[in-house]
């Protein structure tokens, strides 16, 4: 299942929403424990499907939440134009879902580096924002896997739709290596199986150096080689070797051929898989009118391959670390 439709059970998510702290930033640690506890009586449908997509995936890497309780536009302030978030902003309903949704999941994550150290993003245009920003609009935002560079990195990327662009043409693209492993020839994998390849960082992460090079190593593909985790980035993967160059051209070639778009719309979740995919943006156009495209992003680390230590609580904000 890639898409579920929630719409039946909106009154159902309101109730859960209206037993959170109404101010979430005001103790996220608080709210997010409360959030855990919400999340224990979704809906048996819903719960059932995240469980299932935490435990096994899906084949094209995602999983679609759809007619999620929204306020109507006319209800929600301003899309942001600065970053972060008010603290004293009240709850979103899209908050909340990333809230409660995400507990079901795994633990809300931080990283130090980046917005300011926190956890729950405001995603929205910026003029002159870089090129590797989500806060780019009119250009390409290219294919990357969410941090792949860095040892803490968070195993879903959750985008959640209060406002859509006025067109309704921005599009989250979405590869599978799933569905691409198949168009890769053997050698290639074979080649790019736990075979460390430089790479560079997002400019959050490059300590104020302008372009302090490859300073991580990423492995393309890793873990099981009959169903291999993805580490990529369009942008930032920097292979010197000969070899490397054509075997992650290979893979960047069948990344395209699988690639799925997925427009987004006010009281939509998108989670996404980011052990198994990359994902993009397709460009827009921001009319500056105070309704422009207003996205939430949260990420959420798991225990998966034991990455937990035990001691961890949603909310933690993290430092950085390049993988060796």
């Amino acid at each position: 299942m890639t898409v579920l439709d929630c719409s039946e059970h909106a009154a159902a998510l309101r109730a859960l929403a209206a037993r959170l702290p109404q101010i979430p930033r005001e103790d996220l640690p608080a709210f997010l424990d409360t959030a855990h506890a919400a999340a224990a009586d979704l809906p048996a449908g819903l719960a059932a499907a995240l469980d299932d997509f935490n435990s096994r995936g899906s084949t094209d890497g995602y999983l679609l939440l759809r007619g999620l309780p929204v306020e109507a536009d006319d209800a929600l302030p301003a899309t942001p134009s600065s970053t972060p978030a008010p603290a004293d902003r009240p709850l979103l309903f899209m908050e909340a879902m990333l809230g409660i949704v995400g507990r079901r999941l795994g633990l809300h994550t931080g990283y130090r580096e980046l917005r300011s150290a926190t956890v729950y993003h405001d995603v929205y245009p910026s003029p002159g924002a870089h090129h590797l920003s989500s806060e780019t609009s009119e250009t390409l935002l290219e294919f990357h896997t969410e941090m792949a560079y860095h040892v803490l990195q968070p195993d879903y990327v959750m985008l959640a739709c209060s406002r859509a662009d006025h067109e309704r043409k921005a599009a989250t693209l979405v590869g599978s290596i799933r569905n691409a492993l198949p168009l890769v020839p053997a050698e290639f994998r074979a080649h790019l199986y736990d075979r460390p390849v430089p790479c560079c960082v997002d400019v959050a992460f490059r300590g104020g150096e302008e372009d302090p090079g490859a300073i991580a190593n990423v492995r393309p593909l890793y873990g099981d080689p009959a169903d291999p985790f993805l580490g990529y980035d369009r942008e930032l993967l920097a292979p010197e070797d000969p070899r490397d160059v054509e075997a992650v051209a290979a893979l960047s070639k069948a990344l395209d051929e699988v690639t799925e778009a997925v427009h987004l719309v006010p009281g939509d979740v998108l989670i996404i898989d980011n052990f198994r995919t990359t994902h993009a943006r397709t460009p827009f156009t921001p009319r500056w009118d105070g309704k422009d495209r207003w996205l939430h992003r949260v990420y959420i680390r798991t225990d998966r391959g034991g990455a937990l230590s035990g001691g961890e609580r949603a909310g933690d904000v993290v430092d950085f670390t390049p993988r060796p």
